[in-house]
């Protein structure tokens, strides 16, 4: 595939997990249009819970299927991490402005971050040192209304291409939630909790017993007023920084003295 040329605007590369046909990349590549040129690669389908996962023991495809001045929409059968690796090294000569992931349908807020390929491809952009932000709005179907999304998107996108000194090594989790009209938008954290990792056994026609993952989250600080899924409750949108860096330094000394190092 040939390397896509670029003009002087800046270049926005936008991905997925829900897929190509998924409305909410369609709407964010028409928002940000405004703003820059736009390389649109995205998975053939459905790569929802990826998280960073990357292709390794099947051959990576990539087709155009619109290419025009100022967009390129191309598909590829790889995950949202493929998808931000094949752009790096086989479409572009250098390095995007931002990076967009999403718009997600259904929400990516507290520990969701650890299980999202929407944000496994901003975590991706994150490493490379770009601008790197992941949208979600808190509805699952898949004819969301994302009209209320356009001005955050735009806004948060506008200033992250302004930036000089985008922190490195940070993506964005913009979560938005449903409703008509946002009461405002909260930076803050991520709330902590967990998952009930409950599945429903079913039977299929043959007889055979399934079991299909139906699990709810856990808020361990529901009255927590700093977190994301507190403020997401209350109609505002939220924003968590999100660090590439696993590191638990601050348990380092009591580590050290459990193992005796």
């Amino acid at each position: 595939m040939k390397k896509i040329t670029h003009s002087h605007r800046p270049l926005i590369l936008i991905t997925n997990d829900d897929g190509v046909q998924a409305k909410g990349l369609q709407q964010v590549a028409e928002f940000l249009k405004p703003l820059g040129d736009i390389v649109v690669v995205a998975p053939d389908g459905p790569r929802s819970g990826q998280s960073s996962a990357i292709t390794v023991t099947t051959p990576l495809r990539m087709k155009v299927l619109d290419e025009q001045e100022g967009f390129c929409l191309i598909r590829t059968n790889g995950t949202p991490v493929d998808c931000i690796k094949l752009s790096m090294n086989i479409l572009f000569d250098r390095h995007p402005d931002l990076i967009v992931s999403g718009i997600n349908h259904g929400s990516n807020s507290g520990v969701s971050v650890i299980y999202s390929g929407t944000m496994g491809a901003v975590f991706e952009g994150a490493l490379l040192h770009i601008p790197s932000i992941g949208f979600s709005l808190c509805n699952h179907q898949p004819d969301a209304d994302f009209n209320p999304c356009r001005d955050l998107v735009v806004d948060i996108c506008r200033k992250a291409l302004a930036s000089t000194d985008w922190p490195q090594g940070i993506g964005l989790n913009v979560n938005i939630p449903k409703t008509p009209q946002l009461n405002g938008v909260k930076m803050c954290r991520a709330a902590q909790g967990y998952w009930t990792e409950e599945y429903d056994c079913r039977v299929d026609p043959h007889g055979r017993e399934y079991y299909w993952l139906t699990g709810t989250f856990k808020n361990n600080e529901p009255d927590a007023d700093d977190t994301d899924e507190y403020w997401l409750d209350r109609g505002y949108a939220t924003i968590v920084p999100c660090s590439t860096d696993c590191s638990a330094v601050n348990t380092l000394p009591r580590l050290s003295s459990i193992l005796g190092l």
